[in-house]
C-alpha cells in the first residue's frame, strides 16, 4: 500500500470534514493495521496465522480454563508477519498471540455463575514460534474450524466514540462525537468502500458496532466480527484490546476482551 499517496487523502478528509483545526488532530490519531480474512485463490497467508483450529503455545503451557471450563482457541495471530508495516505501532514482537475465550454456546446452566465480563473468561498467551506446538484441546473445549487467513494493510481512524476523539477541540459549540460521524475510519485497498462493513481485524483502530472501545492509552489487539463459524451475542463483535505499557512489557494477563452487540 502506498502510504505517502493516502496520509494526504486522509488529511484533506479530515480538514472538510472537521474543520482547519479538529481536521489535522484527527488525521494525527492515524495507525497501522490489518484486515484480517480467510486466505483464498493466491492469497499469502500471514505467517502462521490462522481462525479456529488448535492453539500454538510452548511446550508445557496449560491449556486456559476458568472453574473447570476450558476455553476456546478463536485465533492465531503471528506478530512476525504482521511487523513490517506495523513499524513502531507494534513496540516489541511478541510472537505467536492466541486468543482464547469462553465458548457463547455452552449451556447457559453450565457458566452462569460465572462472570464472563471478568479476565478469567478470556485468555491472550503469547509464545515463541520456534518450540511452539499444537496441543490438542481438552474434550470439552469447543474447536472451531481452522481457516488459515490473510492480513492486508489498512490505516485506520478512530470511531466517533472512541475516547481519542471526544478530547478533539473543534470549536466552540461543537461535540466530537457529533461531528466526527462522517469521518471515514478505514482507508487502502483492503478497505471497504462505504467503510460500513466490520469484518476481522488487528491492531489499528477497530470499527465500532456501538460504543468506543480502545481506553486512554490502549492498543487494539484483534476485533473478531460474527460469521457463519461463530456469533457474538446479537450478530455482535468482539474486541481485544491491552495497555500500551503492558504492551510493551509483554504483560498479555492484562489484555481486557469486550463484546458489542445489536
Amino acid at each position: 500500500m502506498n502510504e505517502s499517496e493516502i496520509l494526504p487523502q486522509i488529511d484533506r478528509h479530515c480538514t472538510d470534514v472537521l474543520g482547519e483545526v479538529g481536521g489535522p488532530a484527527m488525521a494525527a490519531l492515524v495507525r497501522r493495521g490489518h484486515t484480517i480474512a480467510p486466505v483464498g485463490g493466491f492469497d499469502v497467508p500471514a505467517g502462521r496465522s490462522h481462525l479456529g483450529g488448535s492453539p500454538q503455545l510452548e511446550p508445557g503451557t496449560p491449556w486456559p480454563e476458568v472453574e473447570g471450563i476450558p476455553l476456546s482457541l478463536l485465533a492465531v495471530l503471528d506478530t512476525g508477519a504482521l511487523a513490517p508495516w506495523l513499524g513502531g505501532d507494534l513496540p516489541v514482537r511478541p510472537g505467536l498471540l492466541n486468543f482464547f475465550y469462553l465458548d457463547p454456546d455452552l449451556p447457559w446452566s453450565e457458566y452462569k455463575h460465572i462472570d464472563t465480563e471478568a479476565p478469567s473468561a478470556w485468555r491472550v498467551i503469547a509464545a515463541d514460534p520456534e518450540p511452539a506446538v499444537s496441543p490438542l484441546a481438552p474434550g470439552a473445549a469447543r474447536v472451531y474450524e481452522r481457516r488459515a487467513v490473510k492480513a492486508d494493510p489498512i490505516l485506520t481512524l478512530p470511531g466517533n466514540w472512541e475516547h481519542a476523539v471526544g478530547t478533539l477541540d473543534l470549536g466552540p459549540g461543537k461535540v466530537p462525537a457529533l461531528e466526527a460521524m462522517e469521518i471515514r475510519t478505514t482507508w487502502g485497498p483492503s478497505a471497504p468502500d462505504d467503510d460500513k462493513t466490520s469484518g476481522h481485524r488487528a491492531f489499528g483502530w477497530p470499527w465500532l458496532l456501538q460504543g468506543g472501545v480502545v481506553g486512554d492509552g490502549d492498543v487494539h489487539l484483534l476485533q473478531l466480527d460474527s460469521d457463519d463459524h461463530w456469533m457474538w451475542g446479537d450478530v455482535g463483535v468482539l474486541y481485544f484490546t491491552i495497555p500500551a505499557d503492558a504492551l510493551r512489557a509483554g504483560d498479555f494477563s492484562r489484555a481486557v476482551c469486550r463484546m458489542d452487540c445489536c
